[in-house]
């Protein structure tokens, strides 16, 4: 049965937190959260017999190279086949990065999105996932703007609820592009586990979305915060947005596999779920 709450892991700690102070709180201050009622608005517990595609009432496919490795000098090809992502039978998807030469590219993986099929503005949007690693595997949990295939990025804005380079296993990143704010300028945090990795275990990734701001949360841990009035550009966070999970393989911001990179690289989630704030 899978948990509604992951327990909270005592051995956590964030970067941004070693010193005991964030935006002049401190880390106990910080973590005093007022209470919410949240509502289940979307999920995909991902229950189906092994090898079935997901649920195409929730998820669509990226399929291909993209335009240069889509924009980051990716070196996989994002397939639809069983063998890249699938149900495990165990109520859980699987997103399987192979090294095989497939569509010019010299290795397979897959990116699945809930664009055209699901969309919200606001609330919490989690998932409790078991990462891969090694260098070169970039696993993310992210969201893009609603307007994306009509403004383009990163004027539809991004949030990454969870990225992971795979060489640094005990991190995950959380971030926010937007106009002025975007690639290499992106508003970011990093979270640290001492003693553990993130492809050990399953963790639970998510934010908590407001008008004024995004929280991160890793095992319900808050270590990040983002204010409308940080971020140098404009906004963009005012919006529903979608959401998106994949593993890539190589680009600028993991860099390239290496021979002893292992493949294949699995990315399990256990869960997806959405809620909306009820007063």
């Amino acid at each position: 049965m899978k948990p509604n709450k992951l327990l909270y892991k005592i051995s956590i700690i964030s970067f941004v937190m070693l010193f005991g102070v964030l935006n002049g709180c401190s880390v106990d201050d910080f973590q005093k959260l007022d209470e919410h009622n949240w509502q289940l608005t979307w999920s995909d517990e991902f229950e189906g017999a092994a090898g079935q595609l997901p649920n195409s009432n929730n998820w669509t496919f990226d399929i291909g190279t993209g335009d240069n490795g889509w924009g980051n000098e990716e070196l996989q090809y994002y397939t639809n086949r069983p063998q890249n992502v699938s149900l495990n039978g165990q109520g859980q998807l699987v997103i399987t990065a192979l090294r095989e030469s497939f569509g010019g590219m010299p290795f397979t993986s897959a990116r699945i999105k809930t664009e055209g099929l699901f969309e919200q503005a606001y609330g919490r949007f989690e998932a409790r996932i078991k990462n891969p690693y090694g260098p070169g595997i970039w696993p993310a949990f992210w969201m893009l703007g609603s307007n994306f295939g009509t403004d383009g990025w990163p004027q539809s804005g991004e949030i990454d609820i969870m990225e992971m380079r795979g060489q640094q296993p005990h991190v995950a990143i959380g971030s926010v592009h937007g106009p002025g704010y975007s690639a290499g300028n992106a508003i970011s945090a990093y979270h640290a586990i001492p003693n553990s990795r993130f492809d050990d275990d399953f963790y639970l990734y998510a934010i908590e979305w407001y008008p004024d701001r995004i929280d991160f949360f890793v095992d319900d841990f808050l270590y990040n915060r983002i204010k409308r009035s940080d971020v140098p550009g404009e906004w963009v966070f005012d919006k529903p947005f979608f959401l998106i999970l994949n593993v890539a393989v190589g680009g600028t911001f993991v860099g390239f596999p290496i021979d002893q990179t292992p493949f294949p690289q699995q990315m399990v989630i256990d869960y997806v779920r959405v809620y909306r704030l009820v007063d």
